[in-house]
């Protein structure tokens, strides 16, 4: 979807010849789409691949994809026009880290979901409302001076965190599921396509593709990654990674060579009548966007409640078959068969998310609790090269929680 801002209302305003440098992000094509989409789901994988396969952990994995992100921020600052290479490592790094962002409120602090969308809608929300005041456009082919490129990448940093949020919102919490969540995504992309082809307005078009793209590409990485038997294709995040990493390194080579996506420095601004339109058209669709999000939200939650009452008022009885899952796990630990206990940490993921929709509705507060627990346990067991005292140690911390829990 391109951001096409030639209509008949706009003036086109260009500045003064002193100032003319090339923008600082690339022209809207199908390229960027792909690569976008490509990003997401490195980001994705990748942060699983450092969580878990190589055992850092959540909060050493954001520190260091925190640091890799500022880094590369920090180049793209110093360059004076768009760098495919530095642009879209950033767009890497800052969609690892946005991700982790939301995962550490949710997993360490123990903000619900529900709140962080909250947070981050807001955030993005005031983020365009001080950007338009102050530059009285939000178009991405005005990113020439300092301000505007601090205002775009606040703005990419939350909707990477605001996307995370709805995404596991209704893919994890609800149980909608990663795949019908991705191929809703898809619909709503082709829908607001179509719309946009009827002139509807391409800034605002655009930044709803851009944060719907984060769920799409979470989507697709957890369908490539995950194991067969958990409705995946069985890649693993290390094969998906590396997949995504050389098709986005194929076209930004690609894109260095042919230019294709550089555009000069230029600035379209809309007359007062096509602002009225505009405004009316973002009004429109934030309300069917928060009519259709709120009452599938109601509609899911309200036949979690059902089969919540219909299984039980508390969460303790319910978790026998992880205790299981567990135990069977810290057998082949024991007996240094780690190709198995990798394959129970797998089947422990799987039937974990397939009850988080009813578990946490019944209690949610000890359902974050045990499932910090299992993140550390599936981290362990899942490392490159697991210790057998870590992954005793943290068993045996989960087994001890979940009994308690169950009892």
């Amino acid at each position: 979807m391109k951001e096409n801002l030639s209509y008949s209302e706009q003036t086109e305003i260009v500045q003064p010849s002193s100032w003319e440098l090339l923008s600082k992000v690339p022209e809207v094509t199908i390229f960027f789409w792909i690569i976008k989409v490509l990003c997401t789901t490195v980001g994705e994988t990748f942060a699983d691949f450092l969580n878990l396969n190589l055992g850092f952990g959540l909060m050493n994995t954001t520190i260091i994809t925190g640091i890799a992100f500022f880094i590369a921020l920090y180049l793209q600052f110093r360059v004076n026009k768009y760098v495919p290479g530095i642009y879209w490592l950033t767009v890497v790094l800052i969609s690892v880290f946005g991700t982790l962002v939301t995962d550490n409120m949710t997993d360490y602090m123990g903000i619900r979901l529900e709140v962080s969308t909250i947070i981050f809608s807001v955030l993005l929300g005031l983020t365009f409302l001080f950007w338009y005041l102050s530059e009285k456009t939000l178009s991405i082919h005005s990113i020439y001076t300092r301000k505007r490129e601090v205002f775009y990448w606040l703005t990419i940093l939350f909707t990477f965190a605001l996307g995370t949020a709805v995404g596991d919102l209704y893919s994890e919490q609800l149980g909608f599921g990663y795949l019908k969540t991705g191929l809703t995504v898809i619909v709503i992309i082709a829908c607001i396509f179509m719309v946009w082809k009827m002139k509807l307005d391409g800034i605002l078009a655009f930044w709803i593709a851009y944060i719907l793209t984060r769920p799409l590409g979470a989507s697709l990485g957890d369908y490539l990654s995950q194991p067969k038997a958990n409705g995946g294709l069985g890649l693993g995040t290390t094969i998906t990674s590396v997949i995504f990493l050389v098709a986005i390194l194929s076209i930004i080579i690609y894109l260095a060579v042919s230019k294709i996506d550089i555009t000069a420095k230029k600035e379209t601004v809309a007359t007062n009548g096509n602002k009225k339109n505009v405004l009316v058209q973002t009004i429109v669709v934030l309300c069917i966007i928060l009519v259709l999000g709120e009452g599938s939200y109601i509609w899911r939650s309200n036949q979690i409640a059902s089969q919540s009452n219909a299984s039980q008022t508390t969460i303790a009885g319910q978790l026998s078959d992880f205790i299981k899952i567990e135990n069977d796990i810290l057998k082949s630990i024991n007996s240094n068969e780690f190709s198995t206990a990798k394959k129970g940490a797998d089947d422990l993921e799987h039937q974990w998310d397939t009850q988080e929709p009813v578990l946490r509705a019944i209690d949610g507060n000890t359902w974050t609790k045990i499932d910090g627990t299992i993140d550390v346990v599936l981290a362990s067991v899942r490392s490159s090269n697991p210790d057998a005292n870590k992954c005793k140690s943290a068993l045996n911390n989960s087994l001890s929680v979940i009994n308690s829990a169950n009892k």
